[in-house]
C-alpha cells in the first residue's frame, strides 16, 4: 500500500511529466502499426536505432502491450548453453505462418533486447545468447490472440530449439498470414523552389539565403534545447583475447590494465570496457589478480559497447603491453592520475 502513495510522483515535475506523455503517446503509435501485423520486436528495434525510446523504455512496452493489452503467452527460460549459431532457429521459425513471436532476451552488459526470431539480424546484434541468461518467450496472433487458447506446445517447440534439438513441428505452425513484415521507407523528395531567372542573378537574393540560414540555425537551437530524448542506442564489439605474456598476471598487470581502461573511457566518455575471464564478466579487475589462476599463456577477454564505438585496436594493443612484461610503461605519475593514451 505504501508504494501507491507515490506512484504519480514522477508526473509531479514537467520532466516527468512529458517523459511519460512522450512515452504514452508512442505506445499508441506502435498500436497501429502492431494492428498491421508488424512484429513488436521489428519495431521497437527501430525506435532504439533512431532513438526514439531508451533501452529501459522496452520491458515496460513489451509487458503493457504483449501481455495486459494483447494476452500473449509467455515462458522464461535460462540458456543451457552459450548460442552464437542462429540458423536452425530463424530458419525453423521463419516458416511458422500461424503465430507472432518476440523474445526478450536479458543481455548482461546491454540491458533488454527485443527480438524477432523471424529477423536473423536480430540475433547478429545480440552477438550470442549466453549460457545461463534469461530470455522470455511472447506467442500470440496480434489482436487475433485468443486469451483461452494454449500455446504451450509453441513454446515448448521454440525451448527445445534453444536446446539444440530437432523439434517436430505441427503442420499447423505452418498456416496463416504472420510472415516476416518489414516497414518501407517512404521517400519524400525535397521541395522544389521555383526560381526565376533575371538577368545575371536569380530571385532567391543573398538577403533571403541568410534569412532561411539564420531561421535553420535558430530552429537547430531550439531543437537541441528542447531535446531531451533517449541517448544513443549502445552496441557491444565481438569479444577480443588478450593473451597473457607475463609470467603471471600480477598486481602490476592489473594496475597497468586498470590505467589503461579509464583513460579510454576518459578519452571516449560513451564507451564503456568490459573484462570476461572464464566465461564471466569480471567487475573488479583485482580479482584477477587474487584468483592467482590468470598465467602465461592465458587468455583475457575484453568488448567495448557504446554508440561510435573507435580506437579498440588501439586499446587492445595497449592491454596486450600491460598484460606483458612491459606493463611498467603504464605506471608512471601519480596513482590516481589519468593517462593520455587515446
Amino acid at each position: 500500500m505504501g508504494d501507491i502513495k507515490y506512484q504519480f510522483d514522477s508526473l509531479s515535475t514537467r520532466d516527468g511529466f512529458n517523459k511519460s506523455l512522450r512515452h504514452f503517446k508512442l505506445v499508441n503509435e506502435l498500436v497501429e502499426d502492431f494492428n498491421e501485423f508488424y512484429n513488436l520486436a521489428d519495431l521497437l528495434n527501430d525506435l532504439l536505432m533512431e532513438k526514439k525510446i531508451i533501452q529501459s523504455q522496452v520491458k515496460p512496452i513489451l509487458n503493457s502491450l504483449l501481455v495486459d493489452k494483447y494476452k500473449y503467452k509467455y515462458s522464461s527460460y535460462n540458456f543451457e548453453e552459450t548460442i552464437t549459431d542462429f540458423k536452425n532457429i530463424t530458419d525453423t521459425i521463419k516458416k511458422w505462418k500461424a503465430y507472432d513471436i518476440v523474445l526478450a532476451y536479458f543481455h548482461p552488459e546491454l540491458g533488454t533486447l527485443p527480438i524477432n526470431p523471424k529477423n536473423e539480424s536480430h540475433f547478429t546484434a545480440a552477438q550470442s545468447l549466453k549460457k545461463n541468461e534469461l530470455v522470455t518467450i511472447f506467442v500470440g496472433e496480434f489482436d487475433n490472440t485468443d486469451p483461452n487458447k494454449s500455446y504451450d506446445d509453441v513454446l515448448k517447440t521454440v525451448i527445445k530449439l534453444f536446446k539444440g534439438k530437432i523439434a517436430k513441428v505441427p503442420p499447423s505452425f505452418l498456416k496463416g498470414k504472420f510472415t516476416e513484415k518489414k516497414k518501407e521507407v517512404e521517400f519524400e523528395p525535397p521541395p522544389l523552389t521555383s526560381i526565376k531567372k533575371t538577368g545575371p542573378s536569380f530571385s532567391y537574393t543573398k538577403e533571403k539565403a541568410e534569412q532561411a540560414e539564420t531561421a535553420q540555425k535558430k530552429e537547430t537551437t531550439e531543437k537541441k534545447e528542447e531535446d531531451t530524448g533517449p541517448p544513443k542506442r549502445m552496441r557491444m564489439t565481438p569479444m577480443y583475447g588478450i593473451v597473457v605474456t607475463n609470467e603471471l598476471f600480477h598486481n602490476g598487470n592489473v594496475e597497468a590494465w586498470k590505467k589503461i581502461i579509464a583513460s579510454y573511457e576518459h578519452s571516449h566518455p560513451a564507451l564503456k570496457v568490459f573484462v570476461f575471464y572464464d566465461g564471466e564478466r569480471i567487475n573488479d579487475i583485482n580479482t584477477l589478480f587474487k584468483w592467482g589462476k590468470v598465467k602465461r599463456g592465458t587468455a583475457i577477454m575484453i568488448s567495448v559497447a557504446g554508440d561510435n564505438i573507435q580506437n579498440v585496436a588501439k586499446l587492445k594493443r595497449y592491454l596486450m603491453q600491460g598484460a606483458s612484461h612491459r606493463f611498467e610503461d603504464f605506471l608512471h605519475g601519480p596513482p590516481n592520475q589519468i593517462m593520455r593514451l587515446f
